[in-house]
């Protein structure tokens, strides 16, 4: 069963899966918001392709729907579903850290393939490669937290201190890779929201990556 949630903002509405990290997408209505989620299921299999996992859902089945708030509207997943807070596996844990480690993987190979100034978007904004690059990274020092781990801001932001990068990442991986019985981490996140909402960051500027290097 392709399990997914809806996250129904004011403005905008996120469909979620609820067994697969990073694939949610968003819409203006819960019909568009599911239409764009299947609408990626051959993006996201690349991601799922390089965890080694097959991914072949079906049809979605809506199982929860949560109320949004700003954070939705602005454009990113933000409420925790009750289904979140359900026991988290140590098979479950190890598919969520495979396909973080396989959007991090993926992250680096766009990046390295596309050109530093992006194709701007309808309005003229957008950041370029390496701010965009360097915009995912904070924002994972800062997700850590919520998990308990705790790193200094990397030098300028970017990718110039790969060592340090790499040990948050491990420092994230270990945390999750770790059954829980689906409390919150470290009086933060839970475990499942936690690997979802990194999973997506990652995943939604690979894509918007993408899209823009043409």
């Amino acid at each position: 069963m392709n399990r997914v949630y809806l996250e129904v903002g004011r403005k905008k509405v996120f469909a979620c899966s609820a067994d697969w990290p990073g694939w949610c997408r968003s819409g203006k209505t819960e019909e568009a918001a599911l239409d764009a989620l299947i609408g990626y299921v051959p993006r996201y299999a690349v991601i799922a392709g390089r965890a080694g996992l097959d991914f072949a859902p079906g049809d979605p089945v809506v199982v929860e729907q949560v109320t949004g708030d700003a954070t939705t509207d602005f454009g990113a997943p933000s409420v925790t579903p009750q289904l979140d807070l359900e026991p988290v596996g140590a098979t479950e844990a190890a598919k969520a850290v495979a396909l973080i480690r396989a959007s991090w993987a993926a992250l680096a190979e766009v990046s390295a393939a596309s050109p530093e100034e992006l194709r701007k978007g309808p309005r003229g904004g957008g950041r370029d490669r390496d701010k965009m690059v360097a915009h995912v990274i904070e924002a994972e020092r800062s997700y850590a937290r919520s998990i308990g781990v705790r790193h200094k801001p990397f030098p300028l932001g970017t990718l110039n201190d790969p060592q340090a990068l790499s040990a948050m990442r491990d420092e994230i991986a270990d945390v999750l890779s770790r059954p829980s019985p689906g409390g919150p981490v470290a009086r933060g996140w839970c475990a499942r929201y936690a690997a979802r909402r990194i999973a997506w960051h990652v995943i939604d500027h690979i894509w918007e990556m993408e899209d823009r290097a043409g």
